[in-house]
């Protein structure tokens, strides 16, 4: 195809059949209508593996009070919840804080703060680990003096 024909199609105003001249009539793309997609049994999806060993952290960025609930229903379940409140007013911030601070206290987990506006929420069987003990280590690798 030439330059101008080129850009012509993409301006829009012939058609682009240059890829026609390509594909054989037999080339299927995907399957036939009705046959579903089928994938290995073996193989289980990211979120149902994370789901059953217990490693899943929520993120909730509300709106209003109204999403909440989000954050609540996350953390009965026992999933630690990073709450952003930076899309937040300042009157409606605050009242998800003291929704976290009594989710917090009625399930006995932790509230800590990850910046401005943004905390985490964890449940009572998770265990906070700060990378500060391990910046300040003597040994291993980066101790090459």
């Amino acid at each position: 195809m030439g330059s101008v024909r080129k850009a012509s199609a993409w301006l829009g105003l012939v058609d682009d059949n240059e890829d026609e001249r390509y594909y054989d009539d037999d080339y299927s793309e995907g399957t036939e209508p009705g046959e579903a997609w089928v994938t290995d049994p073996r193989v289980k999806v990211a979120t149902d593996v994370a789901e059953e060993k217990g490693r899943r952290i929520g993120t909730v960025t509300p709106d209003s009070f109204r999403d909440a609930r989000a954050i609540g229903e996350l953390f009965r379940e026992g999933v630690p919840v990073i709450v952003n409140l930076t899309a937040m007013e300042a009157g409606d911030a605050k009242r998800v804080v003291d929704f976290a601070a009594g989710l917090i206290f009625g399930l006995r987990g932790s509230i800590d703060r990850v910046s401005n506006r943004v905390f985490l929420l964890t449940p009572a069987d998770t265990e906070i680990i700060s990378g500060e003990a391990a910046a300040h280590r003597t040994d291993g690798f980066f101790n090459q003096s």
